[in-house]
């Protein structure tokens, strides 16, 4: 399990909310993302959505199904996830169908301008994955999704006010969403034949090296 937590006192709540719920504005900050799509929507809080998360060389990229749910209580907002299962959205073939267990975002006001963010994430990226890689994902990605998301937070109210500023389904379901109804039935629970990939022998210095190159490109783009 992974978990941070951290304090922006220079970003509002709404706007930390927004900047998680906004998948077009995701495109641009997520670097992790190498595909997303919503499948449908359950209720005005809670939507099916595919995502497939990008990895590098030796290693496969991952993907899900979740089932997102989120509530806006005011002064503390939620956002949680869970895998689930759908007809259409089979494991692909490039790709290790993982299980995220429960993943999410607890933002919380900080005085009048800024706010709290706890993430947490319990999950399973299926596979066999060395030691060193996991411990990577557990002391430097996690930091860098909080450093990452405070950047996108700051400059999201500028790029929102030139992207369809008043689109924000995610706080107008009724008015402004228009997806589809997901069918219950075809989220039925099931075991997946796929193979277990052996990632475990990529121990070699020049993965390690791969992903220390990966960091830097990352940081330099950042600066």
């Amino acid at each position: 399990m992974i978990k941070a937590r951290t304090e922006f006192a220079d970003v509002s709540p709404s706007v930390a909310y927004d900047v998680l719920h906004d998948p077009q504005y995701r495109l641009i900050w997520d670097k992790y993302m190498m595909g997303a799509k919503d499948v449908g929507l359950l209720n005005p809080n809670n939507d099916v959505c595919y995502y497939a998360l990008r990895s590098f060389p030796p290693f496969r990229h991952r993907d899900f199904v979740l089932q997102r749910s989120w509530l806006d209580l005011g002064d503390e907002k939620l956002i949680f996830s869970h895998s689930i299962c759908h007809d259409d959205f089979p494991p692909k073939p490039n790709c290790i169908r993982a299980t995220v267990f429960l993943t999410g975002y607890l933002i919380r006001r900080l005085g009048d301008d800024g706010c709290q963010v706890t993430y947490f994430t319990h999950s399973d990226p299926k596979g066999k994955l060395p030691s060193w890689m996991v411990n990577r994902l557990t002391k430097i990605v996690a930091p860098k999704v909080i450093k990452r998301l405070h950047q996108a937070c700051l400059a999201y109210p500028a790029w929102k006010s030139q992207h369809g500023p008043d689109w924000k389904p995610w706080s107008h379901p009724e008015q402004q969403m228009n997806m589809s109804r997901v069918r219950v039935e075809h989220c039925r629970a099931r075991a997946y034949d796929q193979e277990t990939v052996d990632e475990s022998g990529c121990v070699d210095a020049a993965s390690q090296k791969a992903a220390e190159a990966e960091e830097e490109a990352e940081e330099a783009e950042e600066a």
